[in-house]
């Protein structure tokens, strides 16, 4: 099917330069799915757009663009029918020979099915971006399983990806991180009269204490360090615990099966003269001006609603400048294009940032970086919702959610909603084994799929001999259906990546199961006649692999039994 919707698509823009001859050139004609399944299945809206620039009325636009395109070779070969509906759409119904040849494309290229070949184009995504001040939490876990879904989207595209992690480790949170420690190894602990009103409550707090006092020595993936023990040795403190934290930090987005590529400091942006720098740029370009004795940010200029401050009175930048800093370097290691995930209260900083890397004047595109915003997790645990973690003091671990379900669980559920929308992770629902649970119903399908092969390979069926299956006797409405669903996943992982919409992949997932479950209950598979046998076996192979594909996308995997 993806051959004939690529002859198809060729075929469809010699028609329309026929049809309409004076119509733009840049014009670019796509096919898109028809709102029901009834109406077939590929729209074409060409017609609709056209007319009104063109004059012409859309109807007999349409009707103009079938007539050429049933003249076309492509349309013979694969098109079983072409109709014009309503105002002017264009459905095309396919022959059941154009969709039953996914079976063997999606058997040929196995993992590689749905990827395109390599580029030189760099991505960055920076993700996760947790201070080490205490455990990772829910929405931790959110951008985890966003920002590793997009990145392996990306590659898909052939694209280089880098996975990053930036962080504070010297600011205000980790002198408070630091001075949480020293204060329980004085002894003092939450409660007391001298505990710092501002300090760290979670019993993690006591667990570095107690390691800082046996001297011992943390590694985490970008950094070590052994305590001194010295419990006046404030600087030691701070950097055991933030070694400690980074390592605990690591285990967690272990267990998450999430990996980053490159740590970035943003201490190191002070230390290397960066933020020196990116102000110079934006003071030498004009674009500041000083007022009540701060250094302020022309940033109305670029549709901020207000200017901004970069430097207040006392000396200090606020934390938008180093932003920019960290986005100019971005751009100077060559990324193209760079998104960045982040929770919904960061949203006022998009304004600032793009304005300050306009105005520095160092050929960053407008809308540079792209942001994916998410919001934040609610967790609901026997039908009550769950605040609060003993070991964080203050909210739900992301280690919490995995120990009480499973990484594949927390990774599916984190990422089977748009970004922007709130979340409930229902602990209950993720336990279940039942349709009702969308991971369970994705992961049954596979492993539905893998029962019906190893019992037709224990019949003496060949595995290996897929290949040769007589796809043409493919034809039960269920078959065409799942075939059409298998056809849409390489269009659909360039959508999402385009989208930055790694939910689709998760809502693919569940369709797709949907289709193979249907197809289940109609259908036999191990019938007495071998070629159907066969054929049916094949179309189930594919399918399988689609699935595990899918989940790979996500981080989750694709077991053989439940």
């Amino acid at each position: 099917m993806i051959q004939a919707k690529r002859d198809l698509l060729k075929a469809l823009g010699v028609a329309l330069r026929q049809a309409a001859p004076d119509a733009d050139a840049s014009f670019t004609p796509v096919f898109e799915a028809p709102k029901q399944a009834a109406h077939g299945d590929l729209a074409v809206t060409a017609a609709m757009q056209l007319a009104k620039p063109l004059k012409k009325n859309p109807r007999e636009l349409a009707t103009a663009l079938v007539a050429a395109l049933q003249a076309q070779p492509a349309v013979q070969q694969w098109v079983s029918a072409v109709e014009i509906a309503g105002p002017g759409f264009i459905n095309l119904r396919l022959k059941p020979e154009a969709k039953q040849s996914i079976v063997a494309d999606v058997l040929s290229e196995g993992e590689r099915f749905g990827r395109q070949p390599a580029t030189d184009r760099k991505v960055l995504v920076e993700f996760v971006s947790a201070n080490p001040t205490g455990p990772l939490h829910v929405g931790h876990g959110r951008q985890g399983a966003l920002g590793d879904a997009l990145c392996n989207l990306f590659e898909t595209q052939g694209q280089q990806v880098t996975r990053e992690f930036y962080y504070n480790d010297a600011g205000v949170q980790i002198a408070t991180l630091a001075s949480s420690t020293q204060a329980r190894l004085k002894g003092l602990k939450p409660g007391d009269a001298d505990w710092p009103e501002s300090a760290y409550n979670g019993d993690y707090i006591a667990d570095i204490a107690a390691d800082f006092l046996a001297k011992k020595t943390v590694k985490a993936d970008d950094r070590e360090f052994t305590a001194s023990g010295d419990v006046n040795d404030l600087d030691g403190i701070r950097q055991f615990a933030v070694a400690y934290l980074r390592h605990e930090q690591d285990l967690d987005l272990k267990a998450f099966d999430v990996r980053f590529d490159n740590y970035y400091l943003e201490s190191s942006l002070y230390t290397s003269g960066r933020v020196e720098a990116a102000v110079g740029k934006l003071v030498a370009a004009g674009k500041t001006f000083e007022d009540g004795g701060a250094l302020w940010l022309r940033s109305t200029d670029y549709g901020d609603d207000k200017d901004r401050v970069m430097r207040k009175s006392d000396g200090g930048y606020t934390y938008f400048v180093p932003d920019v800093a960290y986005h100019i370097a971005k751009w100077e290691r060559g990324f193209v294009q760079c998104v960045n995930i982040q929770g919904s209260d960061h949203h006022g900083t998009i304004a600032r940032v793009r304005a300050g890397l306009q105005a520095a004047g160092v050929g960053i595109p407008q809308g540079w970086p792209d942001y994916v915003l998410h919001k934040m997790v609610t967790v609901m645990k026997n039908g009550e919702e769950v605040k609060i973690s003993k070991r964080a003091g203050s909210y739900v671990t992301l280690r919490d959610l995995i120990e009480w379900t499973s990484k594949d669980a927390v990774r599916f559920f984190l990422i089977s909603r748009k970004a922007d929308t709130e979340f409930t992770f229902d602990v209950d629902l993720a336990l279940k084994q039942n349709d009702e649970n969308p991971v369970f119903y994705v992961q049954y399908a596979h492993a539905r799929i893998c029962s019906v092969r190893a019992q037709h390979a224990d019949k003496g069926g060949d595995l290996n001999a897929l290949a040769g299956a007589n796809l043409a006797l493919l034809a039960a409405p269920t078959e065409l259906t799942l075939m059409s669903k298998l056809a849409d996943y390489p269009d659909m992982l360039t959508q999402a990546a385009v989208g930055l919409a790694p939910h689709d992949v998760a809502f693919y997932l569940r369709d797709l199961a949907g289709a193979f479950h249907s197809y289940y209950a109609a259908e036999r598979f191990l019938v007495d006649d071998v070629e159907l046998t066969r054929a049916r076996v094949a179309l189930l192979s594919a399918t399988a692999q689609v699935l595990r594909n899918g989940l790979a996308l996500l981080g989750v995997g694709a077991p053989d039994k439940m």
